[in-house]
This record gives C-alpha cells, sequence and structure tokens, in this order.
C-alpha cells in the first residue's frame, strides 16, 4: 500500500462532547449554534468528515449521549455518512462518586457504578462500537484516606467483570491519567498501570494513551513504541498541552512531538488497520468555533502523518546500524521540514472534496444556518 492509500484510508474518530459548550473548571462559554441533542451533535461530525474525507465516525459519552433507541441514532447517523464509534463511560459526574466509582469503599456504589459499565457494553450491542472506553476518576487527596492496594484489588475486579460481558470484537480500552480530580494518588495513574492490568484481563483489554495526561518531560512516543511492540496499544486521545489536561487542539502546541508519535506509529506497523489502533480526539473546545476546530483538529493529524510516512526507514535504519547519530536524526527532522499541504490538497481533490477544508467550511455558510436554526432550546454541554 502506498502512502497516498494509507493517507485515503486513515480514519480519525470525533469526540461527541466537543461540539457541545465547554469551559475550564470556573466558567463554560456558551456559544451560539452548538447541538441540543446527539442528533445535532452526529449532524456537525458529519460537516467535519464531508470536508476532511477522514473522519468517519463519532464517539459517545454516555449518559450525556443517551437517546430512547441508539438503533435510531446508528440509523441517523448512517444517513449522514458517518457512523458511532467507541462507547466512553462516565462513572465521575455522580455525588455518590466522591470517593470513587469502581474503587469507592462503599460496595453500593461499586455496584452502581459496574452497572453503568455493563449498560454501556449494551449500548455497544447495539450500535456495533468495537471499543468500550473507560477512564476512572478514582483515586485520593490525602495519604491514609483509604487503602492504596484494597483499590487495586476492588478496580481489578470490576474490569473483570466488565472484561467477561464483553463479546464479538469488542474490546475494553483503558484510559489513565496522572493527576485531577485526585491529587494523592490516582488509582490508574499511568500506562504502566493500565498496562498491568490489561495484561491481567487478556488480549481483549488495551491501553489508551491521552496525549494530554503525562507529566512533563514524558517521553510519549516511547510510551506508543512500548505498548505497540506488546500489541496493547489500543488508541489514543490526541489533543495539545502546554502545562497538563489542557484538551486543546492537537498539534497546536507541540506539532514535532505528534510527528514523533506519528513516526513510531509508523514504524510499528500501527497504520495497518489489523493493528487496531483507535486514533481518536479528546478536545474542548473553549474559545474557538467547534467545527472549524476539530476540522484543523484532523488537518493537524494528516500533516503529522503524512510526514511521518516520508521518512526514509532505510536511511533511517543503516544510520542508526552505524550510529550515525547526525544521519539518523536528519531522517526525522528532514520529514518534518516537509510542506505536505499541496500533496494533502492535492489526495483531497482526488477523493472528491475540496482541498482546503477549512475555507471550504467557510464559504458553505453553514455556521449560519445551525446558529438560526438552534436559536431555541437548551444547548448540549458538560454532562448532556
Amino acid at each position: 500500500m502506498t502512502s497516498t492509500d494509507v493517507l485515503r484510508n486513515q480514519a480519525i474518530e470525533l469526540p461527541s462532547w466537543a461540539f457541545g459548550n465547554s469551559g475550564t473548571r470556573f466558567k463554560v462559554f456558551p456559544q451560539a449554534g452548538v447541538p441540543r441533542d446527539p442528533f445535532e451533535k452526529i449532524d456537525d461530525a458529519a460537516q467535519v468528515h464531508k470536508y476532511t474525507g477522514v473522519a468517519p465516525s463519532v464517539a459517545l459519552h454516555i449518559p450525556w449521549d443517551r437517546v430512547d433507541d441508539f438503533s435510531v441514532l446508528v440509523a441517523h447517523a448512517a444517513d449522514r455518512g458517518v457512523r458511532l464509534g467507541t462507547v466512553n463511560a462516565n462513572v465521575f459526574q455522580d455525588n455518590d462518586y466522591m470517593l470513587g466509582s469502581v474503587t469507592n469503599p462503599d460496595p453500593g456504589v461499586r455496584k452502581k457504578a459496574l452497572t453503568h459499565l455493563l449498560e454501556c457494553v449494551d449500548v455497544m450491542d447495539v450500535t456495533g462500537s468495537r471499543d468500550l472506553k473507560l477512564w476512572f476518576s478514582d483515586g485520593t487527596n490525602y495519604p491514609g484516606q483509604d487503602s492504596i492496594a484494597a483499590r487495586q484489588d476492588r478496580l481489578a475486579e470490576a474490569l473483570a467483570q466488565v472484561y467477561a460481558r464483553l463479546s464479538g470484537d469488542q474490546r475494553l480500552i483503558l484510559e489513565y491519567k496522572l493527576f485531577e480530580p485526585a491529587f494523592y494518588t490516582m488509582d490508574v495513574p499511568d500506562w504502566g498501570t493500565s498496562y498491568a492490568h490489561c495484561v491481567d484481563l487478556g488480549p481483549k483489554a488495551q491501553v489508551l494513551v491521552d496525549t494530554g495526561h503525562h507529566a512533563p518531560g514524558t517521553n510519549i512516543e516511547f510510551i506508543v513504541s512500548f505498548l505497540l511492540g506488546r500489541s496493547r496499544l489500543g488508541g489514543f486521545h490526541f489533543n495539545s498541552r502546554f502545562y497538563a489536561d489542557d484538551d486543546l487542539m492537537v498539534g497546536a502546541a507541540d506539532p514535532y512531538q505528534l510527528f514523533r508519535i506519528m513516526v513510531e506509529i509508523v514504524l510499528g506497523g500501527g497504520l495497518d488497520a489489523s493493528a487496531g489502533i483507535a486514533f481518536m480526539l479528546d478536545q474542548c473546545h473553549n474559545i474557538e468555533p467547534k467545527i472549524p476546530a476539530l476540522i484543523r483538529s484532523v488537518l493537524n493529524v494528516q500533516e503529522a502523518t503524512a510526514k511521518a510516512l516520508l521518512v526514509d526507514q532505510d536511511v533511517l535504519r543503516d544510520a542508526q546500524r552505524a550510529g550515525n547519530v547526525l544521519e539518523a536524526n536528519a531522517a526525522l527532522t528532514d520529514a518534518f521540514a516537509t510542506d505536505v499541504r499541496p500533496l494533502l490538497a492535492e489526495l483531497r481533490e482526488d477523493m472528491g472534496i475540496d482541498p482546503d477544508p477549512m475555507a471550504a467550511y467557510k464559504r458553505s455558510g453553514h455556521f449560519d444556518t445551525i446558529r438560526a436554526e438552534r436559536a431555541d432550546g437548551a444547548a448540549a454541554g458538560w454532562g448532556a
């Protein structure tokens, strides 16, 4: 398969929650024209796919995207030219979860959380989704607050029950986060903890790497290479960070890091469909318009991928074997310095879409249409 074929077949999953109102812990900033329900979120995601050609699926967040009949939402997505993707569970926005969900010392709360996780698998059965993405806000704020070991045992027990419920090609992908909202210990604080639990569970358990969930200076591409080499890299939540979990547009803060990550994906065969890696965005657009921001993020991932595909692997390997540090490094920096936008514009024309997605969306007048159509009713946002 040529590099052009790889780029043509690239699939970047959109997060439904990125289309709603969002903000920081201090303020949620409302915008005009945002969706009012999951159906309108799908409509907006279809616009991103229309102008990029490589965003064919939409991740759901339950209960934010709960509907009476998910088969109706499946049909709606198909009618819009997209499909429903990863199902994300939510066990962090309920008062009962103040001391944790599946690791809570109260068995009643743990049962409630587990019931929700199993409900999400029920949703997957209807939507045809492959992946159940789990992230736990569980942790402690103070030394001695709870037993670290006991919380790990509770986590393992819950994960095992969810894993046993999976069927067919369904997978469990376990995310991790260094801190927040727990500040003394998070129960899944890093990729090693996630990896250990996934190994204990079995081959259908995979690690999810959120690019904003690491300590400053962490070498994310090392993590990617390690997990990919052991068939445990389930997917990504792509975003950018300056300080921590900033959830900014991917590639905005450090495009070279995004490129380096994609280089390891290319070298490890991760762009092959058989690798099973889910390339997902996870962003909260606080001040920028929703649809254009997601279009920009998709383009940034495309550009990083195209540059990674330009790395001359023969030159790179020869230089590495010879210990030629400068030539090996140049194999990467030369590819990164290449302007791939003309290549991608030509590819889009060949795919029958506008070569400049951002300009095409702006010309379409779509924003003016949804701003008028959605003037009434409650806009979707965090928790809806």
